[in-house]
Order: structure tokens, then sequence, then C-alpha cells
């Protein structure tokens, strides 16, 4: 079995920590973003991540979230390598069901 060195949590789970305003960020591309996303999330494409690291100034730990999940955990593997303190969201924005904003 492969280690991963970043939690995951449901997105339930995730729903508990927003009176804590942990920092979310959404990998999924700009459009996708647009389309509906958490309230107050980040976007940073998985696009950009995997060009290289231009370190965000974003307190950590990351709650890395995407469509379903698979993004997210790409992204999880590469920031985690790299040392950053992230967590991914399994189930992504399908398995939401909390508030969502979108673009005007």
């Amino acid at each position: 079995m492969l280690f991963l060195k970043f939690k995951q949590i449901s997105t339930a789970e995730l729903q508990k920590e927003l009176p804590m305003a942990p920092t979310i960020v959404d990998v999924r591309e700009e459009n996708e973003f647009q389309t509906g996303h958490i309230p107050g999330a980040k976007n940073w494409p998985l696009s950009q991540i995997t060009r290289g690291i231009d370190e965000p100034d974003y307190p950590q730990p990351w709650y890395l979230i995407c469509h379903s999940g698979r993004r997210s955990k790409m992204a999880a593997k590469i920031l985690s390598k790299s040392g950053y303190h992230v967590i991914n969201v399994k189930g992504g924005m399908n398995a939401w069901q909390g508030a969502v904003t979108k673009a005007n």
C-alpha cells in the first residue's frame, strides 16, 4: 500500500471545518471554477501546479478540491512532496452539499 503524505477528508468533514475559515484551493481550471465553487475558495488550477510551484500566500493547510477528487489528489501528491501541508477533499464538488458561488 502506498503511504500518502497528506490527509484525506470527505466533503462533510470539510463543511464542519468551514466556521474556522480554512484555505480551500480549487484545482479545477478557471472555466470550471466559475460554474460553481465553495464560497471563499481560491482557484489554483492543477495545470499551473504541474508547471511549477509559485508559492501562493495562502495560510496552510490547504484543503484541495476539484470536480471528483482525482485532480485534487494529484495536486496533493505534488504539493506534499514539496513540503506543503495539504488535505485532499475526497469526492470533490460532485459530493459537495454546501453553498456554491457562481461567477456573474
